[in-house]
């Protein structure tokens, strides 16, 4: 029971720093990244470029949900609640 609890808290700080960022802050540190890349500004390239990083950013943090849903509850794969009706002729 301890590690999850480990874990989730190990999640939520991430999250707490990541959110420490402000939007400009990210815009510039992704523009250097794709600068330092070769890509000039101004480009579709680089566009294309800062459009990559924004979508793995927001992969990451789908997963990073899903695999907390999957560390607080358990779940390995959906469960299958199966409710029998038992017809009776009149």
């Amino acid at each position: 029971m301890m590690k999850p609890l480990r874990l989730l808290t190990l999640a939520v700080t991430g999250l707490l720093l990541a959110a420490c960022q402000t939007p400009e802050e990210r815009r510039a540190a992704d523009s250097n990244t794709c600068a330092s890349y070769g890509f000039r500004r101004g480009t579709d390239a680089f566009a294309t470029c800062l459009q990559r990083i924004e979508l793995d950013r927001r992969a990451e943090a789908r997963s990073l949900r899903y695999s907390n849903d999957l560390m607080m509850w358990g779940w390995s794969r959906p469960i299958v609640v199966e409710r029998r009706v038992v017809v009776r002729p009149n």
